[in-house]
């Protein structure tokens, strides 16, 4: 019986920031030690940062990868790590994962399949590496094998698939187990997406089954670069099962995950597959062969726990509610500022962006401590100092409520109520003078009155608009970040001001619908994620019909009347957008999913959706940056690309028309 004791670690890195990454890289190496362990798979482009974009064609971000690797391998004897870093090779860059064997760089492995698609871009800067190639390089003055290798450790078998290449139909594992390799190492940046763990699971055990290995998977963690979030969770599997899974949203630096492997127990299933093929004909002095000493341990029989709120009923809502908490916790530290203002208008999308902040110190105070969790954020606590939460979510977040002739007492108190509930400071700006201020200097301008009949837009948008220069000035006055409170379902139809409620320099909720956002709020009201109170608060907020509140009274204005009802709105913009559909195919699912409508109405509100969403294309271009968390996103920097200018759909919309048409003329 052969074990080996082995981890992954999730790492909270940031682009290009070499001491910090270096640093902790160093800490989780001793932590490594101290844990005994002899192989350790780190993330994918650990050390320079996955998102460092066209920085990765910079000489300079090459030579320093290398150069922080240089720097670490002394923290390295007695183990077998793998470092993640670009690699510049006759003049192509590669994406590449360097083993190194106790202290000594023993090889060089290159990603062969490199993502392209949704939020990726390696192509624009990585070239995949050919299959069955192998070459030289120098580093260190040491001529070092580079590419499809398998390494020998020790006597045992070591071969890598780097995060894309575990995710297609002809991954490199199963060339792999078919030369003999005991275990595979996953380096990965898997971005986080809703219910994405699953699928992950699913190939990390899948591939340690078909390939008789044992696979350890590393992920990265939290807000590396601005819009992507990794949640972590790495994995180590052996020969079908599970046996070690790391925590997901963990506000630390970085989280080591351990098991033992038998390696012999793996090698004798596969001996024991009627199936398996091995390879025969790999050259012997093709194949790397390292020197390493495997230190005595005793067997450890691990069984991974899942979180209760990974198997509840809301796992959605509790992921959401984590994932975004971890990514403006690290927005924050990161853009070195020192808290958040919202414009609080007493509705769901700016009081879901509060809540968030304080569910951000929640979870962070309640994982590693008030004092740490100041600590990163610059904020040094003195000794013995331990501020409560809501302590701390005053001094992090301001809350202003902007109330015009057309604001209610109704979303004042929602306003006033949230925000005294989770512990902000709050405000309030009265702006009808300023208003009225712009009404009266445009009608003198122009030589007549303005009037809800004739100027509707106009008149509810200076409401917006007089409202973005106060909260600016407060933010700048306490060098915090704006927050916008656009949502997903809005910006597809350009149903927000801009330089009105889009302002602001991180837009936190504009990657999530309308729809799943009123349900998620009615969640945190009554229940709450696992082991936080409820805000029954938000009752305020969710008993009422979402409202702009830029109509006068009488008006009786709702979100919904101005565009659609929103689990409408959201079912078209999946077929639309996310699945490609033309109009008239809309239409027909449509109604077969809305039957309690009729045929006019789903062919007046896709005919709304479409030409909404190609008039408003250039809003979204100026959006705040905003968080990816699912294969829905309207980001056109980094997901949904659209042209500013178009033929809008005039065609597909006649022959909706002429369709529909044709069903009411059926039906007459």
């Amino acid at each position: 019986m052969q074990l080996v004791k082995a981890a992954v670690a999730a790492v909270n890195q940031t682009p290009l920031d070499w001491n910090g990454n270096k640093k902790r890289l160093g800490a989780v190496l001793a932590e490594a030690r101290a844990e005994k362990v002899s192989i350790l798979c780190l993330p994918e482009l650990c050390i320079s940062g996955y998102g460092c974009e066209d920085a990765f064609l910079s000489r300079d971000v090459v030579h320093r990868s290398w150069q922080v690797l240089a720097a670490l391998l002394p923290e390295t004897r007695g183990m077998i790590v793998s470092f993640g870093l670009p690699f510049l090779f006759r003049k192509a860059l590669f994406n590449a994962a360097c083993l190194v064997v106790d202290g000594k760089p023993a090889g060089i492995v290159a990603k062969r399949y490199l993502a392209g698609d949704g939020i990726h871009y390696e192509p624009r800067w990585f070239k995949p590496w050919p299959d069955d190639f192998r070459a030289e390089t120098e580093f260190l003055s040491q001529t070092l094998p580079v590419g499809d290798l398998l390494f020998d450790c020790g006597g045992i078998s070591i071969g890598f698939e780097i995060c894309e290449d575990a995710w297609v139909a002809t991954r490199p594992g199963a060339a792999l187990a078919r030369k003999g390799a005991d275990i595979i190492l996953n380096p990965s940046a898997s971005h986080f997406a809703f219910g994405k763990m699953s699928i992950r699971e699913r190939f990390v055990l899948e591939g340690s089954r078909a390939f008789g290995v044992s696979y350890l998977y590393a992920n990265l963690l939290g807000n590396e670069a601005g819009r992507a979030l990794y949640d972590g969770g790495c994995l180590i599997a052996s020969g079908g099962r599970l046996l070690a899974r790391g925590p997901r949203f963990s506000f630390a630096d970085y989280q080591l995950t351990t098991a033992v492997l038998d390696v012999d127990s793996t090698r004798m299933a596969q001996a024991r597959t009627g199936s398996f093929r091995p390879d025969l004909t790999e050259e012997a002095s093709r194949i790397p062969r390292l020197d390493f000493h495997y230190p005595e341990i005793e067997p450890v029989d691990t069984f991974p726990t899942v979180p209760p709120w990974e198997t509840g009923t809301f796992v959605k809502e509790e992921e959401f509610a984590r994932a975004v908490s971890l990514a403006m916790y690290d927005y924050l530290r990161k853009s070195r500022s020192n808290g958040f203002v919202v414009s609080l208008s007493g509705g769901a999308d700016s009081s879901a962006a509060a809540c968030l902040i304080s569910l951000m110190v929640d979870f962070g105070t309640r994982e590693i401590g008030a004092r740490r969790f100041l600590e990163k954020l610059g904020r040094p606590q003195s000794a013995g100092s331990q501020p409560s939460s809501a302590e701390i979510v005053r001094g992090l977040l301001t809350c202003v409520y902007q109330a015009t002739a057309n604001s209610s007492e109704t979303t004042r108190s929602a306003a006033e109520g949230v925000a005294n509930a989770i512990g902000a400071e709050y405000l309030e700006f009265r702006v009808e003078d300023l208003v009225q201020s712009y009404v009266s200097m445009v009608s003198s301008a122009v030589g007549r009155p303005l009037t809800w009949q004739e100027d509707d837009v106009a008149l509810q948008n200076i409401q917006a608009r007089v409202r973005a220069p106060g909260v600016w000035m407060l933010a700048n006055l306490r060098g915090s970040l704006l927050l916008a409170t656009s949502n997903r379902s809005e910006t597809a139809v350009g149903y927000a001001t801009m330089d009105g409620d889009t302002c602001g320099g991180l837009s936190p909720i504009a990657g999530i619908d309308k729809a799943f956002l009123r349900r998620w709020l009615s969640w945190l009201e009554t229940a709450g994620p696992e082991g936080l109170r409820p805000i029954p608060e938000l009752s305020l907020v969710t008993r009422q019909a979402p409202t702009a509140e830029l109509r006068p009274a009488f008006a009786h204005q709702t979100d919904e009347d101005d565009l659609m009802p929103y689990p409408v709105l959201d079912a078209i913009e999946r077929l639309a957008i996310r699945d490609k559909e033309a109009p008239l195919p809309v239409f027909r699912l449509l109604c077969a999913r809305f039957p309690e409508y009729t045929v006019e109405k789903l062919a007046l509100w896709v005919e709304r959706f479409f030409r909404l969403f190609c008039r408003n294309q250039w809003k979204r271009e100026r959006y705040a940056p905003s968080f990816h968390l699912d294969d829905e996103n309207l980001d056109p920097k980094t997901w949904c690309r659209f042209p500013i200018l178009s033929g809008g759909y005039e065609s597909e919309l006649a022959e909706l028309r002429a369709y529909v048409a044709g069903l009411t003329k059926g039906s007459s």
